[in-house]
Formats: C-alpha cells, sequence, structure tokens
C-alpha cells in the first residue's frame, strides 16, 4: 500500500471565479426570458393609458367662438341662438341639459307644444303579455293595472333594464291605465335623472319651431323643476351649448 501523505490545511484559501461559456450564458438568458413569458418571479408593469383630448370641428369652433364663454343668455335669446348656431344639415332637436340639487330627483313634466317626437303607450293585457314573453317589445312606456303585477314580476330582469317596468312613482302603474296612456301620448312624461348625477336631459323642440314655443317649453321645464335647478343650457343637436340665465319669475 502507498504511503500516506501529510496534507497542509492551513493553507490560504484562493477564491474561484467561475465564468460561463458562451453557449451557456445564452442558455441561460433563454430560460430567463421563458421564465419571465410564464409570469414566474416577474414584476407587474402598469401601463399609463393617456386619453386623447376631444378635438371639435371646424365648424363647432367656428360657431364656438360667436358665443361668450362667461355670459349667461336670457331664455328668449338662447332659444335664438341655438337655432342660429345649429350647423346640422337635417332638422335638429333642441336640448335641454339640467343640472340639479340631487341625485334621484324626478318630475312629472307636460310641455305645452309637441316636440316632433312620438312616444308609444302600451296597456298590459294577456296579449301583450304573450309579446313580451316571445321578445317582442314595441313600446316606449308600459302602463299597467297593479293586478297585473304578480305577472308581470317574471318579466323584471327584461324590462327593468329598459326603464319600462310599471312604477307608481311614475304614475305608470294605476287603477286608471287608460287616462295613463291618454296623458303620455299628449306630452306628459316622467324626468328624472341620470343613475349617478344630478343630470337631466331632455327635447324641448325642433330647431324649425317657431321661437315663442320653444321658450313655452323650456319656460314648462323650469317651473316643473321649481328651485331644483343649478345650471340649465340648451344645445341643437350639432352645436355648441348656450348657457341660460334663470330669471326668479320663469320658477314662479
Amino acid at each position: 500500500m502507498g504511503s500516506k501523505k501529510n496534507v497542509d490545511m492551513t493553507a490560504t484559501e484562493s477564491e474561484v471565479k467561475i465564468v460561463a461559456a458562451p453557449e451557456e450564458n445564452i442558455e441561460a438568458e433563454a430560460a430567463s426570458n421563458d421564465s419571465t413569458e410564464a409570469g414566474e418571479n416577474t414584476t407587474p408593469v402598469v401601463a399609463k393609458v393617456t386619453k386623447a383630448k376631444k378635438v371639435r370641428g371646424k365648424k363647432y369652433q367656428a360657431v364656438r367662438a360667436t358665443l361668450d364663454k362667461s355670459k349667461l343668455y336670457p331664455l328668449k335669446e338662447a332659444v335664438e341662438l341655438v337655432k342660429k348656431l345649429s350647423y346640422s344639415k337635417f332638422v335638429g332637436s333642441v336640448e335641454a341639459h339640467v343640472i340639479v340639487r340631487e341625485v334621484g330627483a324626478s318630475v312629472e313634466l307636460a310641455l305645452p307644444h309637441s316636440t316632433g317626437k312620438s312616444v308609444r303607450v302600451a296597456i298590459v293585457d294577456a296579449a301583450l303579455l304573450t309579446d313580451i314573453e316571445a321578445g317582442k317589445i314595441d313600446f316606449d312606456v308600459l302602463v299597467a293595472h297593479p293586478e297585473f303585477m304578480p305577472k308581470l314580476a317574471k318579466f323584471a330582469k327584461v324590462l327593468g333594464p329598459k326603464g319600462l317596468m310599471p312604477n307608481p312613482k311614475n304614475g305608470t302603474l294605476t287603477p286608471n291605465p287608460e287616462l295613463k296612456k291618454k296623458a303620455l301620448e299628449a306630452g306628459a312624461f316622467n324626468l328624472k335623472t341620470e343613475k349617478k348625477a344630478p343630470l337631466m336631459h331632455l327635447s324641448v323642440g325642433k330647431t324649425d319651431m317657431n321661437s315663442k314655443d320653444l321658450v313655452q317649453n323650456v319656460e314648462a321645464l323650469i317651473k316643473a323643476l321649481k328651485g331644483k335647478i343649478l345650471k340649465l343650457s340648451l344645445a341643437p343637436s350639432m352645436g355648441p351649448g348656450i348657457k341660460v340665465l334663470i330669471e326668479e319669475s320663469e320658477e314662479e
């Protein structure tokens, strides 16, 4: 057997640096990329989404430049401006946009002059229930007698999201559905705010209507919302909005 040699264990330790071969580096980098793609040990990256600023057309900018942005116009003047500054090639609507004091506010309203829009009103009966079940909904407002509510309940998921479910708060659930239908077809309707904002929107007429009729329709709106209006503006379908000065006499 060979002789044993004594090894000096006090020798100074040397630092050994191992350098991977180029091929090994490539493989390691590829493995790192694979793990990143697989979602392992990665840091979430939050992308910043920049919302593009809305740019108005030249026609809009041209008519908007004629208005004083800080001015509140008397109602009669505002109506004339809406008609004058409408630049659509078709007969546009005159829309009222109202900011009220609280979300959920509503009011029953009947404009004295037609806005040019017809309303289809239906009264619940056995035949109509069959149509609804078949997915046929040919009405804008649904009126019902309380005795039909148990049968209507199963259609709540269909009618509810469309705002068509009869409701005692707006008068569409009533013991006199025929009378309510007549009033609605004559132009009466329930105006309410958006679900999450104190905003109301409605058409008060057309740009080719007599100015006096438009003024009276807006006056009816102001009177119905007495004390609830914070701001009111009128705008054509295509054109800028005009801020309206609400005088105390108009709210009385």
